[in-house]
């Protein structure tokens, strides 16, 4: 499974890299978008809505409620960012209810219909957010595309680092009732990765030796609220006794599987970023 993920890691990676680094914001917004909304039909998936008329209007609105966002924000004289910096606050308010979910496993676990429509409007909250944010970081002069780079690899670094880490140090359950496998150790070690990554990248975006403490912090909560994503979609799954949010990505599962952790992150990194000013 471990030669499986990294050769799957191997050829996804420089094609994120390379979107990110050269693809102007506008078709970048586009690209993740599409990308985002995958994710989505799958969180309709485990949310239990199998009918897929119902799954596809349900992608439609959520499609729809994004062009609006954008059309909206148009100016007689650019574009304006505003509207997705009220998305980004939204999304983080949203992840600081959802560590409350996370206390009390069994909220909305049942099959009815108004679990499954907490579950949508989580979806919704969890997804238009991230792309928000997405949009923002990347938008952002003069470095946007670096920092977005910065930001996705503050995830993947926590992500590979929690996974050896717990490999091989992993004695102390992090959350056991909703992600048996996730240990304290794994935690530290993803923790400790995503800011040495970070703190190595941050002078690439023009950030400051005196600047390089505001990155780490904001990088400590970022990775902390990535762990939140993560567990979020494992307490899906484990109301519907899923493995996987689906089976597109050998090695890694379904889409939501790669970027659960990234919905909480992109957020928290970018309302971090422009509170902190770097």
């Amino acid at each position: 499974m471990t030669r499986t993920r990294l050769l799957a890691a191997l050829f996804m990676t420089p094609i994120a890299v390379g979107a990110v680094l050269f693809v102007d914001t506008p078709w970048l917004v586009m690209l993740a978008a599409i990308l985002f909304l995958a994710g989505l039909w799958e969180w309709f998936r485990l949310s239990e809505i199998d009918d897929t008329l119902h799954r596809t209007v349900l992608l439609v609105a959520n499609l729809a409620l994004m062009v609006a966002i954008v059309w909206a924000s148009r100016t007689p004289t650019g574009f304006s960012f505003v509207l997705f910096q009220i998305a980004t606050v939204v999304g983080v308010v949203w992840w600081l209810l959802a560590m409350l979910w996370l206390k009390h496993f069994e909220f909305a676990s049942d099959h009815d219909t108004h679990a499954r429509m907490f579950k949508l409007a989580a979806g919704t909250l969890a997804v238009i957010p991230a792309w928000a944010a997405l949009a923002l970081i990347h938008g952002s002069d003069p470095d946007g595309h670096v920092w977005l780079l910065i930001a996705l690899g503050i995830c993947w670094a926590a992500d590979s680092g929690a996974y050896f880490a717990g490999r091989k140090f992993g004695k102390h359950k992090l959350s056991p009732r909703i992600s048996p496998n996730k240990t304290i150790e794994g935690f530290v070690g993803g923790l400790v990765a995503a800011v040495v990554v970070s703190l190595i990248a941050a002078p690439f975006a023009g950030a400051t030796v005196a600047q390089l403490p505001l990155v780490a912090i904001v990088v400590v909560v970022t990775v902390g609220f990535s762990v939140v994503g993560d567990l979020f979609e494992s307490l899906l799954k484990r109301h519907v006794g899923a493995k996987d949010s689906g089976d597109l990505i050998p090695g890694h599962g379904g889409i939501l599987d790669r970027i659960d952790s990234v919905l909480a992150a992109l957020p928290v990194f970018a309302l971090g970023k422009g509170l902190l000013g770097f």
